[in-house]
């Protein structure tokens, strides 16, 4: 057998989406490396492409079809690549139609992330593609090897799948119901990130509250949290996406009791009508809305509240508009994401009839960012002068002479400081603060 048969083969992959499917690429590259692959440095040495993908809007799977086309070009250079397709994307009947004719060997899909290896292991004995995509979520199995960058943060799944369905979402037929991992098996994630240097987690769930469905224990999210909090070695708890339909008093009394916990709070608004939260289908009013945000601030003072909000949603008028910029004045969101609506085959939304117009989005949208940028710049501006504990992350990215650091609120700060500063807590002063980051010197008292 010659050297070249002996060398192990090289693996890429691509990630396009959310923390969901950061934290399954990490899953993607433990079952490939547990098979023999290692990783390229480049894209061009690599034997194996996965794309992992997001179907949230059809812009994010014009990307990967660009992309797709670029690796099929080198394909035709290397006809020996291997290309690998899983992620939302694959659990689309009608995306699995255009990968036929697209030089795609593997197709995987969000339930099956385990069986990757045999499946490429197919592909190369058969010499022809294999599409094996779960049309149904099944049990979640565990453990799976895990290939996580280095560094001081990661992400831990909590959940699976969502059982919302917001009628401008394909999440629930990509990601399937809702099931929960058993608190032991996360406790011992926690548990081996710590040993690995790890500080913060980020627990994930597309609705975190639900945490406790399916379990045989009864267990809720408030409870797993305390669990966590006692797991030594992890200093930071953040977790994400909390539904505004379902927080409950004992979830924000465990972030008020458990020192690890950050007191950040990601509970997403999308629309300040009651008209169109209805016609999103979420579940709960602006009323409802204004109600929790006064238990936020009860149980957790000074409480980071931060939000998604989707303008032009189907049959929006300017009086609904103008709601939602009332509630961002009201509420005064800490940051959010805001998003200009997008039609998405497959959802009911897609389906109404009154789509707003391009350019009336693109004016709403503006008008949106302008107040919540001025609101978000006012509240930092409140911090100057302030005391803050941050972890140091590390180098900054727009100037690597300086440290970049985060508060538990979610602040980015940035400070001149000394390199093995990485990775520890402290404190620092305020001195300057901006829209997106704030800007500080340290604070030895």
């Amino acid at each position: 057998m010659g050297d070249k048969e002996k060398k192990p083969l090289k693996y890429r992959i691509l990630t396009y989406g959310c923390q969901m499917n950061v934290r399954d690429s990490e899953t993607i590259a433990g079952l490939l490396e547990s098979s023999g692959f290692n990783q390229a440095e480049d894209l061009s040495e690599a034997d194996l492409i996965v794309f992992n993908t997001c179907s949230v809007r059809h812009s994010a799977e014009n990307k990967v079809y660009g992309k797709l086309g670029e690796i099929a070009s080198l394909k035709k250079k290397r006809p020996e690549i291997l290309i690998a397709f899983g992620g939302c994307m694959a659990q689309l009947p009608e995306v699995r139609q255009k990968l036929k004719k697209r030089g795609v060997d593997v197709v995987f899909g969000t339930h099956n992330i385990h069986e990757l290896p045999y499946l490429i292991a197919r592909a190369q004995e058969e010499r022809s593609p294999v599409f094996e995509v779960w049309e149904k979520e099944g049990r979640i199995v565990e453990p799976l090897p895990s290939c996580r960058k280095p560094g001081l943060s990661a992400f831990v799944n909590i959940m699976f799948g969502c059982n919302n369905f917001c009628s401008y979402c394909i999440v629930p037929y990509t990601r399937g119901r809702e099931r929960s991992r058993k608190a032991d098996d996360i406790i011992r994630e926690l548990e081996e990130l710590a040993a690995a240097g790890y500080k913060e987690v980020t627990l994930l769930g597309q609705n975190v509250n639900s945490y406790g469905c399916g379990l045989e224990e009864k267990m809720e999210f408030a409870d797993l949290l305390y669990r966590a909090n006692s797991v030594a070695g992890i200093e930071r708890i953040r977790f994400t996406t909390s539904h505004p339909k379902d927080v409950s008093d004992r979830l924000l009394q465990a972030i008020a009791e458990c020192e690890k916990l950050c007191e950040h709070i990601h509970a997403p608004l999308q629309a300040g009508s009651n008209r169109i939260l209805q016609r999103m289908n979420r579940n709960y009013s602006r009323e409802h809305y204004l109600k929790l945000v006064e238990r936020m601030r009860h149980y957790v003072p000074g409480v980071s509240i931060t939000s998604d909000l989707i303008v032009g949603f189907p049959g929006e008028t300017e009086e609904d508009f103008l709601e939602t910029l009332d509630m961002v004045e009201r509420v005064r969101f800490d940051a959010a994401f805001t998003f200009m609506y997008s039609q998405r085959s497959g959802t009911r939304a897609a389906e109404f009839a009154e789509q707003i117009p391009l350019e009336e989005k693109k004016q709403r949208l503006e008008r949106l960012n302008r107040l919540q940028y001025q609101i978000a710049t006012e509240i930092n501006q409140e911090l100057q002068g302030s005391i803050q504990e941050v972890l140091v992350e590390g180098p900054s990215k727009t100037n690597p002479q300086k440290l970049t650091s985060r508060t538990r609120s979610n602040r980015i700060v940035i400070f001149s400081g000394e390199k093995d500063l990485i990775g520890r807590l402290i404190n620092v002063k305020i001195t300057e603060a901006k829209t997106f980051s704030l800007f500080g010197e340290i604070f030895n008292e």
